[in-house]
């Protein structure tokens, strides 16, 4: 018997006597993290040297998507390899049909242990009509995510090969309050107001992201040591982009791509790079086809398993992407589908507001900078711009990403590219009907008629208020 050491002591190593064929995996999920603010894309003022390595060791997807940019439809989108219409979860916190979370059953119909913890599934409600093995759901967020992980190991006496999902709920918001980044430094995007309330909570949420990728870290040394070797598979990726504007609940590619980093010693080249374009549908029917079997039934993911080893440099031609509704804080349905080169985004409801929970709630640690946007935007109309972006779109955009990868300039009224919209949009309107999607939205979303939602919100806190008072 062998003592694991540091993280790990006391733990027993348990030698692996599954095939050889079958590789361990490890697959560690972030929430609401884009990959923008990682060192090994591109980043060069966050620390992040855990994803670095990975990425250093292993193969990183410049063009990895999410099916939805909302915690529930993207979970239940990878939990079974269906997109949100295709498994009935459209809206976040609404619960997937059960019959659709195949995903994991498939993989230990392989002969695998599948292993979920933290926030793997949206809830434990859902973590329990996926199958696993063995699960632990995690409160509060920042628990140590690494002792829960080596008490689970600690306790294994299974010889099967195993698939662990390690969820961590970082960098959701609310964002750690002490930050180890200076708000006078931090690297703020073009597409965020400059104020310092700005700068505080990104200095926040870098420091959440840091988190992360230490907590990655020690995952990785007690799995090592479990095992005695680094010979199985690794990834990381998060479920959609950062809750900050035009990120989570957009179909900007801040929403929408995400990170994926996979080590495979032996298997996916060192250092490696791909533009092969992969859907969060895609990751289960992957590691089934790692495990010796194929995915069945009427899913929307394929594997990619091809590109992993070098045979293909491509994978998909279309991502489709689909977000609905969060409760009544973001009720404003989107539709899209991007290419190589282009994006073409419908907004079916472009005579209301987009929102969400942060410019209407403005917690600390959340939303708070926004007050400080709409001052700045008072006195300035570059400020005032990115506002009026942020609140009404038209009904359809049209981007080129390679010359355009920051989505700043429509081109859908442009008509040299008409031909291009004509294409998309009805390339989108073809899929929308193939799966089944009826367009629904769960309530009646602000219109632009009207106050902006968080007057509507203040004007109910006003009114709650009163009540109280008199009471």
């Amino acid at each position: 018997m062998k003592t694991i050491p540091t993280l790990a002591a006391g733990l027993l190593l348990v030698p692996a006597l599954h095939a050889a064929d079958k590789p361990n995996i490890v697959i560690y999920l972030a929430d609401d993290h884009g990959c923008a603010q990682s060192e090994p894309y591109g980043d060069t003022f966050i620390h992040t040297p855990k994803m670095q390595e990975l990425a250093r060791e292993g193969m990183l997807f410049e063009r990895a998507y999410i099916a939805s940019p909302a915690s529930g439809p993207s979970r239940a989108a990878l939990l079974s390899g269906m997109m949100p219409a295709h498994n009935g979860a459209e809206a976040n916190h609404q619960m997937p049909r059960p019959e659709t979370q195949t995903m994991v059953r498939q993989l230990q119909a392989q002969g695998y242990e599948v292993v979920a913890i933290g926030k793997i599934a949206h809830d434990q409600r859902h973590t329990a009509m996926c199958g696993f093995d063995y699960s632990k759901w995690i409160e509060p967020r920042r628990e140590d995510i690494a002792r829960c992980v080596e008490e689970y190991l600690k306790n294994r006496t299974s010889n099967k090969p195993l698939c662990l999902l390690v969820g961590d709920r970082r960098p959701h918001v609310l964002w750690i309050q002490n930050s180890i980044y200076d708000p006078a430094q931090v690297n703020l995007p073009d597409y965020l107001i400059d104020t310092p309330e700005t700068r505080e909570h990104w200095g926040r949420y870098l420091t959440d992201v840091t988190g992360v990728d230490t907590s990655i870290a020690q995952v990785d040394s007690l799995v090592a040591a479990y095992f005695g070797n680094r010979d199985y598979l690794f990834a990381y990726s998060a479920d959609h982009g950062a809750q900050w504007p035009f990120g989570k609940w957009n179909l900007y590619d801040l929403g929408i791509r995400v990170p994926l980093l996979v080590r495979w010693p032996g298997h996916t080249k060192a250092g490696s790079r791909t533009d092969a374009m992969v859907s969060w549908v895609d990751i289960f029917p992957t590691l089934i086809e790692l495990g010796g079997g194929k995915a069945s039934g009427p899913i929307d993911g394929r594997s990619f398993a091809n590109v992993l080893t070098g045979k293909a440099s491509q994978h998909r031609t279309e991502i489709y992407t689909t977000h609905t509704s969060d409760g009544d804080m973001n009720l404003y349905p989107i539709r899209s589908i991007r290419t190589e080169r282009f994006k073409y985004i419908r907004n079916l409801r472009p005579d209301c507001y987009h929102s969400n929970h942060s410019d209407i709630l403005r917690k600390n640690g959340a939303g708070a900078y926004w007050d400080s946007w709409e001052v700045a935007a008072a006195k300035d109309p570059a400020a005032a711009a990115i506002i009026d972006r942020y609140y009404r779109r038209p009904a359809e955009e049209l981007y080129d990403i390679v010359n355009d990868p920051g989505e700043q300039h429509n081109l859908a009224n442009d008509p040299a590219y008409k031909k291009v919209l004509k294409e998309l949009s009805s390339k989108l309107d073809a899929w929308i009907k193939a799966q089944g999607d009826q367009l629904k939205l769960p309530g009646e979303p602000y219109p632009l008629s009207g106050p902006t939602p968080h007057e509507v919100h203040m004007a109910k806190v006003a009114v709650q208020a009163a009540n109280k008072k008199k009471q």
